[in-house]
C-alpha cells in the first residue's frame, strides 16, 4: 500500500470554463491556468503521483510545455493511470475535497465520482469527493480562487 497526498489551487476567472472532474458547470466565473484548470482532476493526479514518489504535475506536464495549453484533464488524469499501473498499483481509494465559495456543488458530485472512477479504472464507491465553501473567508470566500485537496491509497494490484 503506498499513501499520497495534494492541494491544488486555481484563481477563479471570468470568461473561463469552470470544470471540475471533467464536468462543465454553469457559472459566471471559471479556474484559470494553462490547461482547462480542473483543480479536482489536477489534486487527484498528483496525489497519485506522490503516492508513486514520481514528483509533482509540473514534472510531468509542464505549463511551459504549448501541448498542454487547454488540455482536458481527465485525458491527463488517464496518463496518470497508465503510470500507476505499469507500476504494479491500483486505486485502493481516493478522498477529495473541493473548496469553492460557489456554485454549490451537490448537483455534480456524482458525475464527478464517476468521472474519475471511469479514468482510474475503480469502482465508484472507491471515490469520495465532498464541496465546502469558504463562509465569505480568505481568497475562496471572497470569490477569487478555487482549492482541492486530496488523498488517495494505492494498493498493489492482485
Amino acid at each position: 500500500m503506498r499513501i499520497g497526498q495534494s492541494i491544488d489551487i486555481h484563481p477563479l476567472k471570468a470568461g473561463r470554463a469552470l470544470i471540475l472532474g471533467g464536468v462543465q458547470i454553469e457559472h459566471d466565473l471559471g479556474l484559470d491556468g494553462h490547461s482547462d484548470a480542473d483543480v479536482l482532476c489536477h489534486a487527484c493526479m498528483e496525489s497519485v503521483l506522490g503516492a508513486l514518489a514520481l514528483g509533482d504535475l509540473g514534472k510531468h506536464f509542464p505549463d511551459t510545455d504549448p501541448q498542454y495549453k487547454g488540455a482536458d484533464s481527465l485525458q491527463l488524469c488517464a496518463r496518470v493511470y497508465t503510470m500507476m499501473t505499469q507500476r504494479g498499483y491500483q486505486i485502493g481509494n481516493m478522498d477529495a475535497t473541493i473548496l469553492i465559495e460557489k456554485p454549490k456543488l451537490a448537483p455534480y458530485i456524482e458525475q464527478m465520482r464517476q468521472n474519475i472512477a471511469d479514468v482510474f479504472h475503480c469502482p465508484i464507491d472507491a471515490i469520495s469527493i465532498k464541496a465546502t465553501r469558504g463562509e465569505k473567508l480568505g481568497f475562496v470566500g471572497h470569490q477569487e480562487g478555487a482549492v482541492c485537496m486530496t488523498v488517495c491509497c494505492l494498493e498493489e494490484k492482485r
